[in-house]
């Protein structure tokens, strides 16, 4: 099992008050003192019965519901906020850069934001093609709420390559199962979000500060970032 120890720099810093988005059944350990809500697109009872190979006693009890690729997170206000966690949920969106302003949006003006995915080396994503940064800022421009059929055949012909040698007809059903379990549309080197992360903060105007960042390379796992929000 991969070592998760690298993220406790990070978590040590936050303060007061915030929302995890995606935590299902792995929350971020917080410091003393330190709460956070949940946010999720599924109840943990839904979570369960999509995911019968969790165990369901382990998901986190979801206190708001709202899909990310459809504004769910505009029922907050600005800067509501002290921090916001988002481990592992930008690769299952169709609109990424979408989800990456609306977090920095509910944090307050010097907060932090905790920001991962999978270094896709080191996954069943690793014989896929990186996302390119103009393909995801064309699905923000656009506004893209939903991926493509094609997104999901990439992730089964690296994830589940024995699917294509069963009947062409069942591919559909396969399509269907990984858009109901969200599974990954998109893929990234640690390089490679780091410069999407740094093109989209760009774009869009923010003003940002990293704090803390491990990379694949030294974790064997992932893209792992604290960032703080200026005033």
């Amino acid at each position: 099992m991969v070592s998760l120890d690298h993220r406790l720099e990070a978590y040590r810093q936050l303060r007061g008050s915030g929302l995890e988005i995606g935590a299902l059944h792995e929350p971020a350990p917080l410091p003393k003192g330190v709460e956070a809500r949940y946010f999720d697109a599924l109840s943990e009872q839904q979570a369960a019965a999509l995911f019968p190979e969790i165990d369901a006693t382990r998901f986190v009890h979801v206190d708001f519901i709202g899909d990310l690729d459809r504004k769910g997170l505009s029922q907050f206000p600005p800067s509501t906020f002290d921090f916001v966690v988002i481990n592992h949920v930008l690769e299952h969106l169709a609109n990424p850069v979408s989800a990456v302003a609306e977090v920095f949006r509910i944090v307050r003006p010097g907060g932090h934001v905790v920001l991962s995915i999978p270094d896709k080396r080191y996954t069943f994503d690793r014989n896929r093609k990186e996302t390119s940064f103009d393909h995801l800022w064309s699905d923000f421009e656009i506004g893209t709420e939903e991926s493509s059929d094609e997104h999901y055949i990439d992730f089964l012909r690296s994830a589940a390559p024995h699917v294509f040698k069963e009947p062409p007809e069942n591919l559909a059903h396969h399509v269907s199962r990984c858009r109901v379990r969200r599974e990954h549309a998109h893929v990234w080197t640690s390089a490679t979000f780091r410069a999407f992360l740094d093109g989209v903060f760009a774009r869009l105007g923010l003003r940002t500060l990293c704090l803390y960042e491990s990379r694949g390379e030294s974790n064997q796992i992932e893209y792992f970032s604290l960032w703080l929000k200026s005033d």
